[in-house]
């Protein structure tokens, strides 16, 4: 895929160098600057902002300082990638968020999820930018247990398919249960229906919570909500940002997300969608029951 794109501004947002070849030195630097400054967010799926798939407006908003989620941020990095030469697939993935989805084990994938493959210095790698609080790094397409910071991986073939494979996340975090793939190639546009789907349905979690996320080599940051939580090998801390200048302080200060393209009226209704629903306001634990984060 041939498109233009502002590779030089795309690489000052990773604080990446180009690297002179396509090596796979230069390829994990990338997926570290990706999981660390390209942030997994929906605010505009929050606000019904309709995007489109097209890379090049993918790529065009995470050098304006945002994110997206996976098909956008996939999108665009596998662009990227492209334009500094290395041999980037794009694969049908599901993303199964409960134990009940994952041992069914249908064979039949959903495509809610778009995943990335890199072939470089003779290996095949696993590179994905929209997993959220998963990868920090590249994984290679091979059977075996994988710790990258505090967090253990499980990556192994996936018997439902003969070029399938299976992401296992780390169950201390476990926002999802697992990630599987098939190896055969596809295109972009095969996504547009789901994500018509995930941006508009009323029963999406795109649509239903807010959220926020990060992960750097140390650990992840999650924002769903009001609610703020990090976990690293220091275990898991969570606060409640009770307040709308605490909550777009972390926002735009802890996280730096750039909300410039954003009007007053679209930042009131960003905090009003980070709000619990009123039913769910007894399940927020007190501010003095929790150890506070501070952004």
């Amino acid at each position: 895929m041939n498109t233009p794109i502002d590779v030089a501004g795309y690489l000052k947002r990773l604080d990446v160098r180009a690297p002179e070849t396509p090596t796979l030195d230069g390829l994990f630097a990338l997926q570290r600057g990706h999981a660390e400054r390209v942030y997994y967010e929906n605010l505009d799926i929050q606000l019904g902002r309709p995007t489109t798939l097209d890379p090049a407006e993918s790529v065009a908003r995470i050098v304006s300082g945002r994110g997206g989620y996976c098909f956008h941020i996939n999108g665009a990095f596998a662009v990227l990638l492209e334009a500094l030469g290395y041999r980037v697939r794009r694969h049908v993935a599901d993303v199964r968020f409960t134990r009940e989805l994952d041992v069914a084990n249908t064979p039949v994938l959903s495509g809610n999820h778009m995943t990335l493959t890199v072939e470089v210095e003779g290996g095949s790698w696993l590179v994905d930018g929209g997993l959220g609080d998963a990868i920090h790094e590249p994984l290679p397409l091979r059977a075996g247990r994988y710790r990258q910071g505090p967090f253990a991986y499980r990556f192994a073939p996936w018997d439902r398919s003969p070029t399938g494979w299976r992401f296992e996340h780390d169950p201390g975090v476990r926002s999802f249960e697992s990630m599987v793939f098939t190896t055969e190639p596809t295109t972009l546009d095969v996504f547009e229906t789901m994500h018509k789907e995930l941006s508009n349905a009323a029963d999406s979690r795109f649509v239903r919570t807010l959220t926020v996320q990060r992960r750097d080599a140390a650990g992840v940051d999650v924002l769903r909500g009001v609610r703020l939580t990090r976990i690293d090998a220091d275990g898991r801390r969570d606060s409640v940002l009770r307040t709308r200048q605490d909550w777009f302080a972390c926002v735009t200060g802890y996280f730096g997300l750039d909300l410039g393209g954003f009007d007053a009226d679209e930042q009131d209704a960003l905090w009003r969608r980070a709000q619990p629903p009123a039913d769910r306001d007894a399940t927020i634990p007190s501010a003095r029951s929790r150890t506070t984060v501070h952004p």
